[in-house]
């Protein structure tokens, strides 16, 4: 019989995987079984082949029900029912797998699952199905979708698996060992080794593993350790099949004769009760496949390759009368396999063809079986052709079904990111016959491209400035260090910790100067360089160190208190510890994005030019807040009485804050004025000027009056018209701050070429005008004497002349018609005296400070601060008058020459913030500090470990005549506790380099007298919520007291059991004890010392510690031993 015609789909086979097997079918088929299908020349898909209507099943006996082909002349290799749904899963010989859903055997899915290997096993989970090839283990979806594809060893020959539990497969084969798969990991978990290798056939109950040897072994292994328990020795051939069922276990296999292997008719029945074997039972067929169906009895199906099937029990005799024939279509029947509702029985012949044999009519494979997905109909032959020609053909016409599982093209948050498409520039064409009618404009198509389409580009031209990716590559590759390198005073500082951690680091090294650093290990430090300008500006300084509120996080009063610390600090770096916390719990930072995880601030995440400046906006507001609050102080009211500060305003609102007169026009006519302040500006780069490369030279300040005096159209509601109107939004000054604060907004790359062109123009006219034209580098001292920038400051150099853009001064003047002239200042330009000028609405502003953002791939950047620094700041602290310019990077301070803080090269540096004040700014307030700190607060009864009087009080407050003076002793001891563990790494050579130490938080403060009458009585002795830092001058630490230099610290435990008889922290850890065992240990000290004047022989004695300490191992002895090192040997050196 010839199949052309038939749906190729039903037939997957390639001859050349199988020359042998002709893909023509057998002479022995059943015509009958086709007797009901049509072969359509175009291909139709075989359904089930029902049988002749002539035969009947009857319940309890099994019948054929279906015969399907499978694969055409390609051998079914094996047969499986699915333990989950209602199918049957067939493989073969060339590595194709077909399902066929129900006893009508419906065709349900077919696919490639190997191309070269037969399918040898087939097992089937939850989620999908297990197929096992000769060296390959796949898993895939009903559907034919691959989980995943686990690939063995070239060499591995495998021919079972058994499902241990839900994510654990053995895999065996003819080797010597059998493999353990976790199906989670995928991968191999254990190998086992095999006594007798050739694991064919694998079982499992509640007791054992059951393996089938080649050999014609049976072995019986431990669930756990897969050791041999028992072993029966079955066929002296080989083993063809075996089951197991309650405590039997029946095998069929072949024995050895002369002329070779015979099949032997007597099958091996087993008790696994004794372990010993019963009477083999004689069957009538060739054994070659063997079931236990226990539906009504434990009753045995055995099957020869020949098509008959026997069913008798394990422990009875067989009757020829129980033989029935299966007729297969080739000359042999290649599977067997039962469902799991003993229901129905599948064969797989040599020719491709399943058999289905039940015991009902409408049988179930499965007790409970789930339901089954089928695919969604097709929809194509019902929908009418789209003509793509057509430009305006909806693509609606065809419908998409509505889902609610997640389709193929929603990618998982981890792989992508929202990046919209950026709008294409508009056509030149457009802009130049562009027509203005209010905000909206109109303009002729130039048809240059087709209607609706719009080139998509792969790679932009004009990338994000923010992350400031477009360093300059080297040439030879991306693993070279850039060309434009940062400078090494301006790059990433950081710690080098040791054991001792910040002890032995020598801060020395970068800050030479006596102004204080700030410390940049810990959380959100990047604002470090935006305090050290707040603390330069002398007003701003005064008025937050004169601030005192009640609030638990005021930033106020934090960012006071870290003043105070920089102002007592000798060139030592402060923390911000305090301020930075407080900072962390204000909800608005939050919101504006200012609180940056750990690893987000290492690598450099995000824009830094950004967030210092929203840091500076926020600041700004905060500390406006806070002052409003409080009212003004009397004593810090402005030397001349400005009358500009109102009731409702702060000192901060007076320094900062700009009053202006927002004006709207609208086209009817009507014009409103709106009253508004501000504390910054952002500068507002000229249109078109950006993208202009023929190099228009701005000035800043015709920037900055742009940015000041603002002029826009936008849309605004209009009372006269009640609608949204297209209006002229205008800005007029009424009054300038005393501190001017710009945002520089360089967030793009547009912005950052219009500082490099317009300092580029500036370097250009500079030269022309002073030094004739550019002819190289090199000019004479005489040409270069009286060479002058721009912006009117002499340079020494010509290289001080390059990428500077920004002056050092502008003038500002109001004039009578509420405009503003702004102009770069010289320092040449005649100046009147400055109460005179300011009545006549003029203003000198000089630049202080300059906050940049260094670009550097290798660190992710961070933020530097140029800092003007005035006479009372070098009075106080070296005692000079004079001003300077000076880097803050961290803990980093050097002073730097006044032209470098306004040379910016884009490449690495790029402006952020700028500070300009007005000139004589410290004259017109009053400068003086007065601590807002009373001394009755250590009056105060108050205590955080007492509430409402009901605990014991372990202090006495000091009265009045007990105020600390200067030169006074107080005994203190202070708890820690760690808010971060310690991050280290072992090098290679195993020592331990620490990356960040540990951060520790002080919790607990108590303070003893030191001397009077109630000497050694505590006054405090409570929880502390801030972290002090006293000056190190006034600390005397017992610790290095009694230290010698390279030694080890010796405890406050050791030091009073050997100097002073005491045992301390013995059951509890008493924080009083230990400081009143501080004091007496200082006494001792002075008494040992003759206050200092003998310091050889106070060596002498802490050389007898050191020695006594390492007999003592460092450890204070028992009760039981010695309890007093008065009368050893060590300590005689005190009656030298």
């Amino acid at each position: 019989m010839n199949f052309e015609g038939l749906d190729p789909g039903l037939a997957e086979f390639s001859p050349a995987m199988h020359s042998t097997l002709d893909p023509v079918l057998d002479a022995h088929l059943n015509p009958s079984l086709l007797q009901n299908v049509e072969l359509d020349p175009e291909g139709v898909a075989l359904e089930a082949l029902p049988v002749q209507e002539s035969v009947h099943i009857m319940e309890g006996v099994y019948s054929e029900l279906h015969s399907v082909v499978a694969e055409v002349g390609v051998p079914v290799s094996v047969s499986h029912f699915d333990l989950h749904e209602e199918m049957l899963w067939v493989g073969s010989h060339g590595g194709h797998a077909t399902s066929f859903f129900g006893p009508a055997l419906e065709r349900y899915s077919s696919f490639q699952v190997n191309g070269g290997d037969d399918i040898r096993q087939i097992q089937s989970l939850e989620n999908g199905i297990l197929f096992l090839t000769k060296n390959n283990l796949k898993y895939m979806a009903r559907g034919g979708l691959i989980i995943f594809d686990y690939l063995l060893d070239e060499n591995e020959d495998m021919h079972s698996v058994l499902l241990t539990d839900n994510s654990t497969l053995l895999v065996g084969g003819l080797q010597n060992h059998v493999l353990e798969i976790d199906l989670n990991t995928v991968q191999e978990t254990q190998k086992y080794a095999v006594e007798t290798p050739g694991v064919t056939i694998m079982r499992q109950t509640n007791r054992f593993f059951f393996c089938g040897h080649t050999s014609g072994k049976v072995s019986l292994r431990d669930l756990r350790s897969f050791k041999v328990e028992h072993e029966f020795d079955a066929f002296s051939g080989s083993l063809s099949d075996f089951d197991v069922h309650g405590n039997l276990l029946a095998a069929c296999g072949f024995s050895s004769r002369l002329t070779g292997l015979a099949c032997d008719r007597f099958l091996k029945v087993y008790d696994l009760r004794m372990m010993r074997a019963i009477t083999p039972l004689q069957v009538h067929v060739d054994p070659a496949f063997l079931r236990f169906i226990p539906t009504y009895t434990s009753r045995l199906a055995i099957i020869s390759q020949s098509g008959q099937c026997q069913f008798c029990e394990p422990t009875g005799l067989a009757n020829p009368a129980d033989i029935f024939h299966v007729n297969p279509v080739g000359p042999l029947l290649m599977t067997f396999d039962v469902s799991a509702s003993k229901q129905a029985l599948a064969f797989g012949d040599s020719e491709g063809c399943v058999h289905l044999w039940t015991d009902s009519p409408e049988p179930s494979f499965n007790p409970y079986s789930r339901e089954t997905e089928f695919a969604l109909p097709c929809l194509v032959d019902s929908l009418p052709p789209l003509d793509w020609s057509q430009d305006l053909l909806p693509l609606s016409l065809i419908p998409v079904p509505l889902t609610t599982d997640a389709l193929l093209s929603d990618w998982p948050a981890a792989n992508s990111a929202p990046a919209p498409r950026r709008a294409p520039p508009v056509d030149a064409e457009i802009l130049r016959t562009m027509k203005k009618v209010g905000f909206i404009g109109y303009a002729p198509n130039p048809r240059t491209r087709l209607r609706n389409q719009i080139p998509y580009r792969l790679k932009e031209s004009d990338h994000e400035f923010d992350n400031f990716s477009q360093v300059t590559e080297s040439p030879t590759g991306r693993e070279e260090e850039p060309l434009h390198t940062v400078s090494k005073k301006y790059r990433k500082v950081t710690i080098k910790y040791s054991k001792l951690g910040l002890e032995d680091f020598d801060f020395k090294h970068y800050n030479k100067t006596l102004f204080a650093g700030l410390e940049p290990h810990i959380p959100n430090a990047y604002c470090n360089c935006m305090i050290q300008v707040l603390y330069f500006l002398e007003p701003v300084r005064c008025l937050i160190q004169n601030h005192l509120c009640q609030k638990e996080f005021c930033l106020a009063c934090e960012l006071g208190f870290l003043f105070h610390m920089l102002d007592l600090s000798r060139g030592d770096p402060c923390q911000g510890s305090n301020f930075l916390r407080a900072f962390r719990t204000i909800p608005e930072a939050s919101a504006l994005g200012l609180i940056l995880a750990d690893s987000d601030e290492a690598s450099g995440k995000g824009s830094l030019a950004r967030l210092i400046q929203r840091w500076n906006r926020f600041i700004l507001t905060q500390l406006h807040q806070d002052m409003q609050e409080l009212e003004v102080p009397q004593a810090y009211r402005g030397a001349g009485g400005s009358s500009f500060c109102s009731s409702g305003d702060s000192i901060i609102g007076q320094l900062f804050s700009c009053e202006m007169e927002n004006c709207s026009l609208c086209r009817c006519g009507s014009e409103t004025v709106r009253a508004s302040s501000t504390l910054l500006f952002t500068l507002s780069y000229p249109e078109g000027s950006i993208c202009d490369k023929t190099g228009k030279n701005y000035d800043f300040a015709q920037v900055l009056k742009r940015s000041i005096c603002l002029e826009q159209n936008t849309q605004a509601w209009c009372d006269n018209c009640e609608k949204y109107q297209p209006t002229i939004q205008t800005r007029n000054i009424r009054h300038l701050p005393d501190i001017l604060v710009i945002n520089c907004e360089v967030n793009s790359s547009k912005e950052a070429d219009f500082w490099r062109l317009q300092a580029e123009v500036a370097f250009k006219i500079a030269v022309k005008k002073y030094g004739g034209e550019m002819k190289s580098k090199e000019f004479a001292l005489a040409d270069r004497k009286e060479l002058r920038s721009p912006e009117g400051f002499l340079c020494s150099s010509i290289e001080e002349l390059k990428n500077v853009w920004l002056p050092f001064s502008i003038r500002m003047k109001m004039t009578k018609n509420k405009g503003l002239d702004v102009c770069n200042w010289a320092d040449e330009h005649e100046w009147g005296p400055a109460r005179a000028e300011e009545e006549l609405g003029v203003y000198v502003y000089d630049l202080m400070a300059t906050v940049v953002h260094i670009l550097d791939s290798r660190t992710g950047g961070s933020l530097v601060a140029h800092i003007k620094v005035g006479e009372t700041y070098h009075q106080r602290k070296e005692g000079v008058t004079h001003q300077q310019w000076y880097l803050f990077n961290d803990f980093l301070i050097e002073p730097i020459d006044k032209y470098e803080a306004v040379q910016f090269d884009m490449n690495w540096k790029v402006p952020a913030i700028l500070y300009y004040v007005k000139r004589n700014l410290n004259s017109r307030y009053n400068l003086n500090i007065k601590n807002p700190i009373e001394a009755s607060v250590l009056l105060a009864e108050a205590s955080l470990a007492r509430k409402q009087r009901k605990t014991h009080t372990t202090f006495i407050p000091l009265m009045l005549n007990e105020m600390p003076q200067v030169g006074d002793l107080v005994g203190l001891d202070a708890e820690f506790v760690t808010l971060n563990e310690e991050e280290a790494e072992l090098r290679s050579d195993g020592t331990k380099s620490t990356i960040k130490p540990s951060q520790m938080s002080v919790a607990r403060i108590t303070c003893v007298r030191g001397q009077g009458p109630n000497e050694g009585i505590p006054f405090i002795d409570d929880y502390i919520s801030t972290q002090e830092q006293v000056p190190k001058d006034q600390v005397l630490d017992t610790v290095y007291l009694f230290h010698m230099p390279r030694k080890r610290m010796i405890s406050l435990r050791f030091l009073a059991w050997y100097f002073l008889d005491l045992k301390i922290q013995g059951e509890t850890h008493d924080s009083i004890e230990d400081a009143r065992t501080a004091l007496q240990l200082y006494r001792k000290y002075l008494e040992l010392s003759k206050n200092g004047t003998e310091p050889e022989s106070f060596h002498k004695v802490l050389k007898g510690l050191y020695e006594k300490g390492r007999k003592m191992d460092w450890k204070v002895p028992e009760p039981e031993s010695q309890t007093s090192p008065k009368n050893a040997a060590v300590f005689s050196v005190l009656a030298l």
